[in-house]
């Protein structure tokens, strides 16, 4: 049920690790990061309520209700991923960043309802600590992979003025059929049950035309639960954060510990593939610390766990302002990966106890505009911040990403968690019709 979230963050962690140095090589300058990257939150704004809102209301006896989503997601994030490296213009690189991002969306978002519709609540929190495991294990492969080519294979990692090397084109390509095969996988192995009327989805269907559908999609963020505008503002700036790390951790290493900013040289790319190390290294911690969050949450609770693991990644990013050894930046990374493997199962464990079964995919999509509202709003600004008050020194970026995350750890504390008595055993059978 989640192996195709190994494929997806394929996807996802090559745009995170090298979509920067893919535009710094065409040209773009660090200011200007942040704009360039504003595709992958308007994508999101645009595409994850309406794919959940039809998510909910899709249904083939043959395919399901959210498989048909996953399958086109996958075909076109494939297609990009094998056409970005190739981008010979800085313009070519940002489209294929609208089309990745866009199709990641695509499948991602129902993904997420895909748990909640499978899983009674009391087995919520490990079916999503269990995505978390796929996903750090995928995004740990993924990141690693240009310094892999590098080093393993021998493959050039620099390139003319304006090309991208060798071993970036390849992390791409081995990154498109992983996405295609593991999401495929998924599509054909799962199963899922049908809706309890069947006939009342069929009706509503018929009577809300498209226009209904958008209208009520971005008219969900007015009608949210109580505990889901509670989260929202913990959504927003952790993902402020990690927004601001993705953009500028590449710039950030090559010029604070590399000493340089010349795409060109060997300097800058040996950076840029550490940081794909580093990278890897924080989303194999959040592999591991997926299994270990259901229980810390057992013992305290789901919120303070949360608030801990932020913490984490706070200390994690603003640490990497005082390192000069490149291999400390892994210890940094520790703190990163426990906040990630929170961020990608606490808070949808938390409000899936609270949502009903029928609109599962329409609420996760509105949930997920307090990931991309905080990215637009970081791509807005970050830049301007870094040329205005910080010569342009990408350090800083990380650093007002460690405060955010810490602003959102203590933003947990208002929140009302629903928690049940939750069983942490893992089910003998974990598909098995719900009751």
């Amino acid at each position: 049920m989640s192996f195709g979230f190994l494929g997806i963050q394929f996807g996802f962690a090559l745009q995170n690790a090298n979509v920067s140095r893919i535009f710094e090589t065409l040209g773009a300058s660090p200011d200007e990061l942040p704009i360039l990257w504003l595709a992958a939150p308007v994508t999101g704004l645009l595409v994850q309520p309406i794919v959940g809102y039809y998510s909910d209301r899709t249904w083939s006896e043959r395919w399901g209700r959210r498989r048909p989503f996953f399958a086109v997601g996958a075909i076109l994030a494939t297609v990009a991923l094998f056409l970005m490296p190739n981008s010979t213009a800085l313009w070519m690189a940002v489209l294929m960043l609208w089309v990745l991002d866009a199709s990641i969306n695509i499948s991602m978002e129902p993904f997420r309802a895909f748990v909640g519709d499978m899983l009674p609540n009391e087995q919520r929190t490990r079916g999503f600590a269990m995505q978390s495991f796929f996903i750090g294990t995928g995004a740990v492969i993924a990141s690693a992979l240009p310094y892999i080519f590098t080093n393993w294979f021998g493959l050039t990692n620099t390139a003319p003025e304006g090309a991208i090397p060798d071993s970036v084109r390849w992390s791409f390509y081995l990154g498109g059929i992983a996405y295609f095969t593991a999401v495929m996988w998924t599509v054909f192995k799962s199963r899922e049950y049908p809706p309890d009327d069947l006939e009342e989805l069929r009706r509503e269907n018929a009577a809300k035309g498209i226009y209904d559908g958008i209208k009520e999609s971005f008219l969900g963020i007015f009608r949210m639960p109580k505990t889901m505008v509670q989260l929202s503002a913990v959504q927003f700036f952790s993902w402020f954060a990690l927004f601001a790390m993705w953009i500028y951790m590449t710039s950030a290493v090559t010029s604070h510990i590399y000493g340089t900013t010349d795409t060109n040289s060997e300097a800058y790319n040996a950076g840029a593939d550490w940081v794909g190390i580093c990278f890897a290294v924080y989303n194999g911690v959040a592999a591991l610390a997926a299994f270990l969050l259901p229980v810390i949450a057992r013992l305290l609770n789901r919120r303070l766990t949360h608030l801990l693991a932020l913490f984490c990644g706070a200390l994690g990013l603003a640490s990497v302002y005082f390192m000069e050894d490149p291999n400390m930046l892994l210890l940094s990374m520790v703190g990163v990966g426990i906040a990630w493997a929170s961020i990608l199962s606490m808070p949808y464990a938390i409000i899936s106890s609270i949502l009903p079964a029928d609109k599962m995919g329409y609420y996760m999509g509105v949930f997920n505009f307090f990931i991309v509202i905080p990215q637009i709003v970081a791509a807005g600004l970050l830049g301007f911040i870094l040329s205005t008050f910080f010569g342009n020194v990408a350090i800083y970026a990380l650093l007002i990403g460690a405060v955010s995350f810490a602003l959102s750890g203590m933003l947990c504390l208002i929140v009302d968690d629903n928690e049940v008595d939750v069983d942490f055993a893992l089910p003998k059978n974990p598909i098995e019709p719900i009751t």
